[in-house]
């Protein structure tokens, strides 16, 4: 199956915030009134025997354990109803965000894609097809740092659930075979350092692990 590799020809990650009530309290936000999304250039993507790689200038770097939503064919304008027809399978992915670049883009009314987007900010796992698990709406998902756990979360809690993502990411960008879909992370999220080793999984079935390190001048 082509999706097997479907980071070699992903062209684009698109990527929901604020999508877990306890996150969204613990980073001191409310609940949006629509949902919030932000994309990811496909030079995010980091696979595992590869490092996570802080960004020059970076002083915070936050993980952020997500399921990730592959999509299986051309989707625009799909109705939530016929949304999972459209996905191919699943993958553990890590939302690394610059915390200090994002803080600063947020009280300037800027973007942000520094905060979000650099090299190496969306590590992922192996692909899953979606006929693998039987309900994507109870599935545990969790990270570790250092053999710590720091995010311990279901899917059941999210609030806006994969359908209604797709379908409503498709609204606005059309979604291509390969593409990633993250649909935000819980609680737990905190900083991690060079030298750290991450660890995250869904559940039992699929599990990455990657080393932090300081991107070389």
């Amino acid at each position: 199956m082509r999706l097997v590799k479907f980071v070699e020809f992903s062209r684009k990650i698109v990527a929901v915030g604020k999508n877990y009530a306890a996150h969204i309290k613990e980073m001191g936000s409310e609940v949006p009134s629509k949902p919030v999304f932000f994309l990811k250039p496909a030079t995010a993507y980091v696979t595992e025997g590869n490092p996570i790689k802080i960004p020059k200038g970076c002083t915070e770097l936050h993980h952020e354990v997500e399921l990730g939503v592959i999509i299986g064919r051309k989707a625009c304008d799909v109705e939530e109803k016929d949304a999972m027809d459209y996905v191919g399978g699943y993958t553990v992915a890590l939302d690394m965000t610059a915390r200090d670049w994002q803080l600063d883009a947020k009280s300037a009314g800027l973007p942000w894609s520094l905060a979000k987007g650099f090299d190496t900010s969306c590590p992922v796992g192996q692909f899953i097809p979606k006929e693998q698990i039987s309900d994507i709406n109870s599935l545990p998902l969790w990270c570790k740092v250092n053999g710590q756990m720091r995010q311990n979360g279901n899917t059941k809690d999210m609030i806006l659930k994969v359908p209604f993502i797709v379908s409503y990411a498709s609204n606005f960008f059309t979604l291509e075979p390969g593409d990633l879909v993250l649909t935000g992370t819980p609680s737990g999220v905190g900083q991690v350092k060079a030298g750290d080793c991450i660890e995250a999984g869904l559940g039992d079935i699929v599990k990455i692990k990657f080393d932090v390190v300081n991107k070389e001048k």
